[in-house]
């Protein structure tokens, strides 16, 4: 049998440096000429996480309304990040940066996860929670897109509203999607943050504190017009 999965054992461990080794390599690849296709690489991959999921669920006798469904945060930041990086589109820029690094982050450093490796439900999980946040943090540097004025309530009216959708799916089909029904049982900020119901306004007033926080490095920029991929810059068609 495939031993249980430990936050920060050695399989964690190297997936946070094999993490760490793909940002370098697309921030030295977008020096190149293989930018364009680098990027195009990593949203095909982050895009065939859903179907090549859902097969590795059904195989693995675990595909249930549980696990069928992207309506996780991180499958709302990875499709965003496959428009982002297919488009360059100002909004799903944003979308894939501030879920990436508030939500999908948290996940890489503290998994909600009981399979090890090789067990291909350990990859499945770990090229979401290791894809997303490489891409939120490509789209602000190497690509030079940024979250324009007034991201922060923008994106929280959209967190808010993917909220609801979830709450609705949760109490229809009675699943955990956001894990808003019950805490995961691994470690993580869920066990920071009270007990529940009360623990869902905690993550929604927590939202506002991290998105904050993210648009602090580009709060103060001058506007400028034209640059490549800036959100500063006029939205395309």
């Amino acid at each position: 049998m495939t031993p249980a999965f430990h936050p920060f054992g050695p399989s964690h461990k190297a997936v946070l440096l094999i993490t760490l080794g793909v940002f370098v390599v697309m921030l030295l690849l977008a020096r190149t000429r293989w930018a364009v296709a680098s990027q195009k690489v990593l949203a095909g991959i982050l895009l065939a996480v859903y179907p090549v999921g859902l097969r590795i669920h059904f195989l693995h006798d675990s595909l249930n309304w549980q696990t069928a469904l992207p309506l996780q945060y991180c499958d709302v930041a990875t499709l965003a990040g496959v428009i982002a990086l297919w488009t360059h589109r100002p909004f799903f820029c944003e979308v894939v940066y501030f879920f990436g690094i508030a939500g999908t982050l948290q996940g890489l450093l503290t998994p909600a996860l009981i399979y090890e490796y090789p067990d291909p439900r350990f990859v499945l999980f770990f090229v979401i929670h290791a894809g997303v946040p490489v891409t939120a943090f490509y789209v602000v540097t190497a690509m030079g897109v940024r979250p324009r004025p007034g991201a922060v309530p923008r994106m929280m009216a959209f967190s808010i509203a993917w909220y609801a959708v979830v709450a609705l799916v949760n109490y229809a089909l009675g699943v955990n999607y956001a894990f808003q029904c019950s805490k995961p049982v691994q470690a993580s900020l869920f066990d920071q943050l009270g007990p529940w119901p009360w623990y869902n306004f905690s993550t929604i007033l927590l939202g506002v504190v991290f998105y904050s926080i993210l648009y602090l490095p580009f709060a103060f920029r001058k506007t400028t017009l034209g640059t490549r991929g800036d959100l500063t810059a006029p939205e395309p068609p």
